[in-house]
């Protein structure tokens, strides 16, 4: 339920469809497990998980949804030996070269072959669909998979007018600036952890951790021209997480003193312990992206 890393998009135009539109949208995309010849599937499933009953979960209009993906484990090495083999048997029965294209041939049968013995692994992933911020979060530090996520949702929906999160001033500019300060502004308060980059390809990367940020022998570094692409941050008492330059947000964290806020919810019914906890979640993400965007905005709109 409580979200880990946040790859953020902006609506272009505003999301207006409610739970139930949503919900019928996504029924024609949910997720099955592979067939015996799948290699892959991937499609929505409960929001809430095992214990839920729906695609969408929503409070205060703010919409959970997931996606599961299952994957076929066929290691690389095995049906290259398996190949291997057959063309040694063929080669050596025919006396002659195996070509290329027999190779290729050869590799998609042998992989539909051993597909129905091999091992799967699934994978979900969220999404938080806020219309009140006009964004999309998702719970990933893939953009790769948070792309796909958005890519199934657009088939679903039959657009989805979302790009990436951008600021007219780059964030390597602005947490560089905090850095050399030696302050972030409220309500943020920075930590111990930083990735310094330098521009040019000579320059390469200075990483800290568990150090004074302040220290000399870190501002040397940005004498040098190097500029902050990761920053740890907390954000009140509530949230520590690690800015990239990238706009993305990773190992987000949510205190232990702010989650015991529910611990008194569910405790006969799980189903209203994992509700209470996106309320709790969604609303301190309201406030944290907000805050976010104030102290790094503006947003850049041309995009």
């Amino acid at each position: 339920m409580w979200f880990k890393n946040l790859t953020l998009y902006r609506f272009n135009k505003p999301f207006t469809t409610d739970t139930e539109a949503l919900e019928t949208a996504l029924e024609d995309f949910t997720f099955s497990p592979c067939s015996s010849q799948d290699i892959s599937k991937f499609g929505f499933s409960n929001a809430l998980g095992k214990k839920g009953q729906a695609l969408v979960h929503t409070a205060e209009n703010r919409h959970l949804i997931c996606v599961t993906k299952e994957e076929k484990i066929l290691p690389g090495q095995v049906i290259k030996e398996a190949i291997d083999e057959k063309v040694a048997m063929i080669e050596d029965q025919e006396s002659r070269k195996v070509t290329k294209k027999e190779k290729d041939a050869m590799k998609e049968e042998i992989t539909m072959t051993l597909l129905p013995r091999a091992f799967s692994r699934r994978s979900q992933t969220h999404a938080l669909i806020m219309p009140e911020l006009e964004m999309i979060l998702v719970d990933s530090s893939s953009a790769a998979k948070a792309e796909e996520l958005l890519a199934l949702l657009r088939k679903a929906l039959g657009s989805l007018p979302v790009v990436p999160l951008h600021f007219t001033t780059p964030i390597e500019t602005t947490l560089t600036e905090w850095l050399r300060n030696g302050a972030s502004p409220q309500p943020f308060e920075m930590q111990d952890e930083a990735e310094l980059k330098s521009d040019s390809d000579e320059g390469g990367i200075v990483r800290f951790k568990q150090q004074v940020l302040q220290e000399d022998e870190v501002l040397a570094h940005l004498a040098t021209g190097k500029q902050v692409h990761k920053l740890a941050l907390h954000f009140g008492q509530s949230i520590a997480f690690l800015m990239q330059s990238d706009a993305s947000v990773k190992r987000l964290k949510f205190s232990e003193e702010f989650r015991a806020a529910t611990d008194d919810v569910g405790t006969e019914d799980p189903l209203a312990k994992l509700d209470a906890d996106f309320a709790l979640m969604g609303g301190e993400l309201v406030a944290f992206i907000n805050s976010l965007k104030q102290a790094l905005g503006p947003i850049e709109e041309n995009i």
